[in-house]
């Protein structure tokens, strides 16, 4: 009994701390027991805490946030200004505890990757039949890919879903740690950090340029991450500067879908196929209105990303009208068994 009073506390403990002072929050140690069932097994009571992580043969490093997971609804009701339809119904789901980037992915990081020709050796975790795959990586843009936005301690912008995931295999390899983007629910439970309001500091609209890089205040360009409030978790920009690719497929009705199956959803996600579209994005941009930074505001890629690109076939790595587009990187304390070791399928070869 009193180990059962030992792992509520704790994690009620880490629940509380999510929601939290933002100035303990960046410095935060949270000690999150997992309790739920299928968490269970190899990593038993796990300790959660922020670390930074060295990306092998640079000096370049990048810090990783913990999220302690639960259950928390998900969605926007109809009485949020500036709802969309596909944001609803509200339904309740449950997430496992994770690590998430403390900033968006920066240049600093994404050029170890793209400019290098390395091939890192098969990450543990991964299966059998993949350890012979090799690192793919993007062709030269046909443009300068910053486009003008910055580079140094700037997001990466323009890049496809593909090349998020590609980003992620390659790290994963090149750590041996694990490395995805979010699916749409733990997305939406970081961007939260527990609370319930249309944005993760209350439901004024007019605050958003003390959190956020948006349409009033960016003068059409990304920023450097980290320059305004972080969350109550101590993440930085996640609402505005640029939207971040989560791993899910895009459907207007995936919400209605999963609220009518009637039972709380564990993991709820929608598998990545071949199709290059479309794909969720989150947190709005820079280029977006307030309403589009809440924290419930979905989009869905599609070809109008690409339509600047001159190439044929067009680019399945570059999404030369998407200079709103970037990621944020995930660590799961434990995987969801239907994105163990997954790759993305998209070819040159596939559809739209």
């Amino acid at each position: 009994m009193n180990a059962i009073i030992r792992r509520v506390s704790a994690l009620t403990f880490g629940r509380l701390l999510a929601v939290g002072a933002v100035a303990l929050a960046s410095v935060l140690v949270a000690l999150v027991p997992l309790n739920k069932p299928q968490l269970q097994g190899a990593l038993a009571e796990p300790e959660l805490k922020s670390y930074d992580q060295v990306i092998p043969g640079s000096a370049v490093k990048f810090n990783m946030v913990p999220v302690p997971g639960g259950k928390f609804n998900m969605g926007s009701p109809d009485s949020e200004k500036g709802r969309n339809k596909d944001e609803g119904p509200v339904h309740e789901v449950q997430v496992g505890a994770f690590w998430i980037g403390k900033f968006e992915l920066t240049w600093d990081e994404y050029d170890q990757y793209w400019k290098s020709t390395d091939q890192p050796p098969p990450a543990p975790f991964e299966k059998p039949e993949r350890k012979a795959d090799a690192i793919t990586r993007p062709t030269p843009p046909y443009a300068d890919e910053t486009f003008g936005h910055g580079r140094e301690g700037n997001p990466v912008i323009c890049i496809s879903q593909h090349s998020a995931m590609e980003y992620c295999r390659w790290l994963s390899r090149k750590t041996g740690i694990n490395y995805r983007l979010p699916t749409e629910a733990e997305w939406e439970d970081a961007c939260r950090a527990g609370t319930t309001t249309a944005y993760s500091y209350g439901d004024d609209p007019s605050k958003i340029g003390d959190y956020a890089w948006f349409e009033g205040n960016s003068e059409e360009l990304a920023k450097p991450v980290g320059k305004k409030k972080p969350n109550p978790l101590g993440l930085f920009d996640m609402h505005g500067n640029v939207m971040e690719w989560c791993i899910d497929h895009y459907g207007a009705d995936t919400y209605a879908k999963q609220a009518a199956l009637g039972k709380l959803l564990v993991n709820p996600l929608v598998i990545p196929s071949e199709r290059r579209f479309s794909h969720i994005a989150r947190g709005g941009s820079w280029a977006d209105k307030a309403q589009s930074l809440r924290s419930a505001s979905r989009r869905g890629s599609d070809k109008t990303w690409l339509k600047l690109d001159p190439q044929r076939p067009q680019s399945i790595w570059w999404l030369t009208s998407a200079e709103f587009v970037g990621l944020r990187v995930v660590r799961p304390v434990t995987e969801i068994p239907e994105l163990v070791d997954l790759k993305s399928k998209v070819t040159r070869q596939s559809g739209n």
